[in-house]
């Protein structure tokens, strides 16, 4: 039997929509979520354990940037409206042990992974998920989008095109995953601080692909090859 998802769509700040917690009420009714976050403001977002020397809070501060932290995942993500789409998939901890994620973190990503790449492709972008392991370029110290991880969606080139991460409680699977529509390499060099050798992360043009997609097209599409992957049937909320 499918199981029912719903689409919630989240206006608010990048550090209130990270922070958001999945109500257990909610998820005993939608024990499937597409948290579809719209960010109202620019914001640096760092790993969970990306040190905040990392950042030049001068230039994050003249940018009217706001640096905030997240739970999940390694480097920062520079997050700006309207030119990221954003979508979380939040699972209740029996969905997600039905789907065999408790006892594999991998296999979460990989699933995941697979609607991304399913949508891309209904809307005509070309992506193969990563199903080896972690790729850590020198870049990817201070840049998420600069390393690959499991699950992630990457173009015919090898590169990423969609980052994914994952946050879990006792109740829930949060799977955050996001592409970018523009992507500004020189904003990077431009708030980060020198890498662990003191030099300017080496990130480009080419780090990250872009996805020339409508976000609401996208999102549509990532719900419909839901259908096909995970076998949910998601409603508006």
């Amino acid at each position: 039997m499918s199981v029912p998802a719903r689409l919630v769509e989240l206006p608010g700040t990048v550090g209130e929509l990270h922070d958001r917690r999945a109500d257990d009420a909610d998820l005993a009714r939608w024990p499937v979520q597409w948290w579809w976050c719209r960010p109202r403001t620019a914001a640096l977002v760092l790993g969970s354990a990306q040190p905040v020397e990392a950042v030049d809070g001068e230039a994050c501060a003249s940018a009217g940037v706001e640096v905030v932290r997240r739970r999940s995942g390694g480097s920062a993500v520079l997050v700006v409206p309207g030119e990221v789409v954003w979508v979380d998939l939040v699972a209740s901890t029996a969905v997600a042990d039905r789907l065999g994620w408790l006892a594999d973190l991998r296999a979460t990503m990989i699933a995941v992974g697979e609607c991304w790449a399913g949508a891309l492709e209904s809307v005509g972008v070309a992506g193969v998920v990563h199903r080896g392991g972690m790729v850590r370029p020198p870049a990817s110290e201070q840049v998420c989008f600069a390393g690959v991880g499991p699950g992630e969606v990457l173009d015919r080139r090898g590169v990423k095109l969609v980052g994914i991460s994952q946050r879990r409680t006792s109740s829930s699977v949060r799977v955050q995953a996001m592409c970018h529509r523009v992507w500004r390499a020189e904003r990077y060099a431009a708030l980060l601080r020198g890498g662990l050798a003191g030099t300017t992360p080496p990130v480009t043009s080419t780090t990250a692909a872009v996805v020339d997609v409508a976000e609401e097209r996208l999102v549509r599409a990532l719900v419909a090859a839901a259908t096909t992957v995970l076998d949910v049937v998601t409603v508006d909320g």
